[in-house]
């Protein structure tokens, strides 16, 4: 009789291992290129079998967020962790990691100012410092950028200057062009930010792309996420027009809504999903 106790026991503890959800933390990375920073806060999320499988690596997806927004956002308000345990539990989504940067605190930028180099944090120091801190299965094959708003614009951005760096960019409802803004009249910062989308501006650098490049951006699997009803609608249809017009293969999805969460969240859904697809077919193809 306690054999079958003790085996009971045993096989409820292996079910609970088995459908364990993934952990979200909340952490802060050492920082040196942000002007007066010495660390800076993100959002991890790490899959059901993290803690299960010491040696094992993982693919990596960063997610950006919007204006005025935070790290902490993709989690609050996009369910992150409860979408991607169950997307892992149906066998829709791979095991990976998930890294949520902050970029609205002091200064909300994705780009390179003059007084605050954001760009070359991300990719001189708060990537390598996540890649090397974390179970990340390295190279290109395995990484992946997408954000919404300005943080879409900033994955389509990411993508076209570091193309070596990302296997899936997936730009939802990205704001790739200065636009007049109601709410940013008020806002004292606005004019060096608007100023630094025009000049980060991936349509016009798209389409002055050399052979070189446009090879290069080829290696890119491109998704591209508006809603009908959102004002990034027309720059992003910019964006597809100009793909096609260097020939750039891409994924381009129009669905009913604007620029809010109701949109956001199943375009997370689709992102998590389009992302998985692409690891396994590299997989598949090696």
């Amino acid at each position: 009789m306690r054999r079958y106790i003790l085996f009971y026991v045993l096989f409820c503890l292996c079910c609970l291992q088995l459908f364990a959800g993934g952990k979200v933390f909340y952490r802060t990375a050492p920082c040196k290129l942000l002007q007066g920073i010495t660390e800076r806060e993100y959002t991890v999320y790490l899959p059901p079998s993290y803690d299960m499988e010491a040696e094992r690596a993982y693919p990596v997806l960063y997610l950006l967020h919007g204006g005025n927004c935070s790290n902490t956002d993709w989690e609050r308000y996009g369910g992150l962790s409860h979408l991607a345990d169950s997307l892992i539990a149906c066998g829709q989504m791979e095991e990976m990691v998930v890294v949520c940067p902050e970029a609205n605190k002091d200064n909300m930028i994705w780009f390179n100012a003059p007084h605050w180099r954001y760009e070359d944090f991300f990719f001189q120091e708060f990537m390598p410092y996540i890649e090397r801190t974390y179970r990340i299965k390295p190279g290109k094959a395995y990484r992946s950028v997408a954000g919404y708003s300005m943080g879409g614009g900033a994955s389509v951005v990411y993508g076209v200057l570091h193309p070596d760096c990302f296997n899936v960019v997936y730009g939802m409802s990205s704001y790739l062009r200065s636009q007049p803004l109601e709410f940013l009249k008020d806002d004292p910062s606005a004019p060096w930010r608007q100023q630094l989308v025009d000049d980060y501006n991936p349509i016009r650098t798209i389409g002055a792309g050399s052979d070189t490049q446009v090879q290069a951006w080829k290696t890119v699997h491109w998704f591209i996420d508006c809603g009908d009803k959102d004002f990034t609608y027309d720059a992003n249809i910019d964006l597809i027009s100009t793909f096609r017009r260097q020939g750039i293969p891409y994924e381009f999805r129009v669905k009913g809504g604007g620029h809010d969460w109701n949109y956001w969240r199943p375009a997370l859904r689709d992102a998590l999903i389009y992302v998985s697809l692409q690891l396994k077919m590299s997989s598949d193809t090696k």
